[in-house]
């Protein structure tokens, strides 16, 4: 379940960061039973997305636009020579889900890494 922090907003669409109160956000108003599980935390992360699902979190990610016409291109390619219809999110997730799988299995090996240091 996803946790909101109210603040007062004095009509602006976003909370003043400077009237936050801290507590609000350092989980002390999260009860026990909604916090991970210390195994749930140092689980291994799946090797495949979740598909279409309803996901509870979002995070941004700034691309250029060549990356994006990329990954538009990809979404058709898929439509039209495979039959698969997904969106952009689905083919983020599923690309992370690979990536993070062949960094458990592969460690420095892995493609990941090789890209992260440039070779």
């Amino acid at each position: 379940m996803p946790r909101t922090v109210n603040a007062s907003t004095s009509g602006n669409a976003l909370p003043d960061v400077n009237q936050l109160d801290v507590n609000q956000l350092d989980g002390s108003d999260v009860s026990a039973a909604d916090r991970p599980q210390a195994d749930e935390a140092t689980q291994t992360p799946p090797h495949r997305g979740t598909g279409r699902v309803r996901h509870d979190e979002k995070i941004t990610v700034y691309i250029s636009t060549e990356e994006l016409l990329a990954l538009e291109h990809a979404r058709l390619a898929l439509r039209a020579e495979h039959g698969l219809a997904v969106d952009r999110g689905r083919i983020v997730r599923e690309a992370v889900a690979a990536a993070l799988g062949d960094l458990v299995e592969r460690g420095s090996d892995s493609e990941l890494m090789k890209r992260l240091r440039g070779a």
